[in-house]
């Protein structure tokens, strides 16, 4: 059995506008959940959507471009029933990038770290969920708001330029790491990392084994 007093890290590394990532929040969830304070949840945010115009115009150009891949997310949400897709995301919502809101959310995990995974939930769900354009300065305001996060002090580090420095900390992370997508989730020092549509199980599965084993996931010395 695990320790009562033992405290491992999981590092999630995402992009808002990945389908994949909006699917794993569960999970994470269900971790914050089960394990409560012998988890402690890093959120760190890497760049798959920050020009979606050239994502389309090359990932996509055969494929049906922004038509082609919001008919691809269509098809993937209906295989999880936990997630709410709206009709209109890259169709008649068309965010430009993730980077506007990935540099709000780690003004807000510095300045209210209290209401951050709420923020991040709602800006997750205001575009899968609401069709709302989290690339609009306008909306991540609102959506500020709605969570009870003041504006102005997040304003202000904006003028300051705080996050994009705390985003450029994210993006030296990843590089060290070898992070090469979203969602992924590392644990162990680097050591351990889970790429992808990865279920519950698998995560759970390796948390434990670093709860219980001391020495678990340790490098080798040969």
């Amino acid at each position: 059995m695990p320790t009562a007093d033992k405290k491992i890290s999981l590092t999630c590394f995402s992009d808002v506008l990945c389908i994949w990532a909006y699917i794993a929040q569960a999970r994470v969830d269900e971790v914050e959940r089960q394990y409560g304070s012998q988890v402690e949840v890093d959120y760190r945010f890497c760049a798959v959507f920050a020009d979606t115009r050239h994502k389309m115009a090359t990932t996509w150009a055969d494929r049906g471009g922004y038509e082609g891949f919001a008919d691809h997310l269509q098809e993937v949400g209906k295989q999880f029933q936990h997630i709410h897709l709206h009709p209109d995301i890259w169709r008649a919502c068309r965010p430009l990038s993730s980077t506007p809101a990935h540099q709000t959310l780690k003004a807000a995990q510095q300045n209210n770290p209290d209401k951050f995974g709420a923020f991040l939930h709602r800006v997750r769900e205001g575009f899968f969920e609401r069709a709302l354009d989290i690339a609009n300065a306008d909306i991540l305001e609102q959506l500020l708001e709605e969570t009870g996060i003041p504006v102005e002090p997040i304003q202000q580090m904006f003028r300051q330029g705080e996050p994009q420095a705390l985003l450029e900390g994210d993006m030296r992370e990843k590089e060290h790491l070898l992070i090469t997508g979203s969602p992924t989730f590392v644990l162990n020092e680097g050591r351990q990392k889970l790429y992808g549509n990865v279920g519950y199980g698998v995560i759970e599965a390796n948390i434990k084994e670093l709860l219980k084993s001391p020495n678990a996931g340790a490098a080798s010395w040969c």
